[in-house]
């Protein structure tokens, strides 16, 4: 009856990278559900950062990047032999079930996340992360934009209004306003990367007896990233 399976023998390359990306599932409603502060709730970004960390201890990728409630993995070593169809349905599972136990609170309905898979090559990185860089800052601009427009009319003309602005409009209404989207946290407009550091550490060595210097890996949440560029991930180790 193994036959019968659909994709159970479909495999991404083992020697290739791969992007893993996360998504919630109508997060819009649960946003609603959970009454979370717009345009941005602290609480939710915090959770966001401690799953993504479940997400690096668990299954070792080299880099992650998440903004609002996406998240994507990148990573070098193919898990779970490449198998598709295993590393789908875990890894959505494992950021749901993550989800939940942060979160701490009785939700109406189960959080659920879909997940992709987005095969890459060295070459594709940088494009990959700006893309979605840029998507996190026009997620910026509209998210202060409709929560400005929703404060001064009705739910529907707010939407109808945005609906008609580019980013530049929005944007320059919210300056002439008082909101200047260069002064709010980076994370709010560029998201949040967690990724291996490695800091110096002076311990002595009883054998030779003097102090020697050895390097030490954390995982680090980067709550300060900066635009992404060739020289940003070369830098962590990433290409």
């Amino acid at each position: 009856m193994k036959d019968f399976e659909v994709y159970s023998l479909l495999k991404v390359p083992k020697n290739s990278k791969v992007i893993v990306r996360l998504d919630g599932r109508s997060f819009h409603k649960l946003a609603c559900d959970l009454n979370l502060v717009k345009p941005y709730d602290e609480n939710f970004y915090k959770v966001i950062s401690e799953v993504c960390k479940d997400l690096f201890s668990e299954f070792s990728p080299i880099f992650i990047y998440t903004f609002s409630d996406e998240i994507s993995l990148l990573f070098d070593k193919v898990p779970f032999d490449g198998r598709v169809e295993k590393i789908n349905s875990v890894m959505a599972s494992f950021t749901s079930s993550s989800f939940v136990i942060h979160y701490d609170t009785e939700f109406k309905k189960p959080p659920s996340f879909d997940s992709r898979i987005i095969p890459i090559s060295d070459d594709d990185i940088l494009k990959y992360f700006k893309w979605r860089q840029d998507e996190s800052w026009r997620n910026c601009v509209n998210s202060h934009g409709i929560s400005y427009l929703k404060s001064k009319y009705s739910n529907a003309e707010a939407n109808d209004k945005i609906n008609g602005m580019n980013q530049s409009e929005v944007h320059e209404l919210l300056f002439k306003n008082g909101i200047n989207l260069n002064d709010i946290e980076t994370y709010k407009k560029r998201g949040i990367a967690i990724y291996r550091k490695y800091k110096k550490v002076i311990g002595f060595n009883k054998k030779e007896n003097k102090n020697q210097e050895s390097y030490r890996s954390h995982v680090h949440v980067d709550w300060q990233v900066p635009k992404f560029s060739e020289k940003f991930f070369k830098d962590i180790g990433v290409i």
